[in-house]
């Protein structure tokens, strides 16, 4: 078990945050999928996109890191049969993105990941590509990994998602493309769409109304496009812990290049706003996904109220904007958030806690919870375990970066599945972490 002390600090300057790790993955999975070899330029090099990338060389990929970029070749629509299980680590995105691809591939696989990924319900797949004509198996009540899926000649669906998710989205969309006739997925709630850009990109025949998607599909012959050149922009989800770190630290400031800036991610932004963060964002003109320049003064912060359709849109920062209310003047209130609790960890029950360890006022509720401030924070006693859960790990260290003494983190190689640079970037930023 890893562990980092980590201690306080005052934050301020600039950093290059990785790759977008949910791009990352979908470009592995389709340029995988494409007719030649696409170069790929800022794919991300943590856990979970390797993870992703692996299971793409298992069925016939080739994936080889030369010259600062990563260069795939593709099978033309034909994925093969793998004969070990496909092991996904710690990866729920590319778990859930991936069997859409493969029941409608027609291969047979089986799905493995660690302890953390293992525990996490994929029951919210298995009944769309049910309906489409694969088969999956589950294990344990809740329906869990291992998954065995068994797919191929599938018909297209019209899916009422019953709740808003990118994962499930995109995974009955990517079974879709194999599939005969039109998949149309309705989303209650506007979700990511970095599987819908992709698609465009590539020329895949995709139609977007309103929250209703699209696609034709190629038919069990799988789908027919050329390889490309993919540019992966900064993640957002990573940079989101440098954005609250310094929105609540008046006088500091924050320089951050080239990150993504698709609306459907970057809500974060907006409750920062909210709160009083003084925040300026240009960005660069180009085709895909939208990416520029974030710059962020620091502030005193007001609480704020979090939920609808917000949520979707800020799901993974909601760990970083508890923390910012912690620190912020009156009530901050998140609601409407009860898929935290099926994630890497049950992330309510962990940042509620945690929160209470630095003496946080914090309720805790069944669909997010309501946090008062500001707080003189106490440095806990005790070394903090992440559970593995990276969110947790990164939020928990910024949250002492407010403190007035060094902690311990336990667990924090978790850390690697989507900012392997979180600790370096810190130090980067003035903090220190051993």
């Amino acid at each position: 078990m890893k562990s980092k002390k980590v201690f306080p600090a005052k934050l301020s300057g600039s950093v290059k945050v990785p790759g977008d790790k949910s791009i990352s993955q979908r470009i592995a999975m389709l340029a995988s999928l494409a007719d030649g070899t696409s170069k790929v330029t800022g794919y991300l090099n943590g856990e979970d996109a390797r993870s992703t990338l692996s299971a793409m060389e298992q069925m016939g990929a080739k994936a080889e890191f030369r010259d600062d970029a990563l260069y795939i070749t593709g099978v033309a629509g034909q994925l093969q049969q793998s004969d070990d299980p496909l092991d996904m680590g710690n990866s729920g995105t590319g778990t859930r993105l991936l069997a859409g691809l493969v029941a409608g591939a027609g291969v047979e696989v089986s799905m493995i990941g660690d302890e953390s990924l293992s525990s996490r319900p994929m029951g919210r797949i298995r009944q769309p590509l049910e309906l489409m004509g694969a088969h999956i198996g589950l294990t344990g009540k809740r329906g869990t990994l291992p998954m065995m899926i068994t797919g191929g000649k599938l018909q297209g669906i019209g899916y009422l998602l019953p709740m808003a998710s990118a994962q499930v989205k995109s995974c009955v969309l990517l079974a879709g493309l194999f599939a005969e006739g039109k998949t149309t997925v309705i989303e209650p709630r506007p979700t990511r769409d970095h599987t819908e850009k992709l698609f465009q990109a590539l020329g895949i025949p995709i139609k977007i109304n309103g929250l209703e998607v699209s696609i034709e599909g190629y038919g069990q012959g799988g789908p027919r496009f050329k390889a490309r050149n993919f540019v992966v922009p900064g993640d957002f989800s990573s940079a989101a812990f440098w954005i609250a770190a310094i929105a609540a630290r008046p006088d500091a400031e924050l320089l951050l290049e080239n990150v993504g800036l698709n609306p459907r991610r970057t809500a974060l932004l907006d409750v920062m706003k909210r709160m009083g963060a003084n925040i300026e964002v240009t960005v660069a003109e180009g085709r895909g996904d939208p990416y520029g320049t974030i710059k962020v003064r620091g502030a005193k912060l007001n609480g704020t109220v979090i939920e609808g359709d917000e949520i979707p849109n800020l799901i993974d920062e909601l760990p970083v904007i508890a923390v910012a209310g912690a620190l912020a003047e009156g009530k901050t209130e998140i609601r409407d958030a009860a898929e935290l609790r099926v994630k890497e960890s049950d992330r309510i029950s962990e940042v509620v806690k945690n929160l209470q360890r630095f003496g946080v006022e914090v309720e805790e509720l069944e669909d997010g919870m309501i946090i008062s401030g500001p707080t003189n924070l106490k440095t806990p006693d005790v070394a903090i375990n992440s559970h593995g859960d990276h969110r947790i790990a990164m939020s928990i260290a910024i949250l002492n970066s407010f403190s007035d003494g060094a902690i311990t983190i336990d667990n924090v190689g978790c850390v690697d599945t989507s900012y392997p640079e979180f600790w370096q970037h810190m130090e980067q930023l003035g903090g220190k972490a051993e």
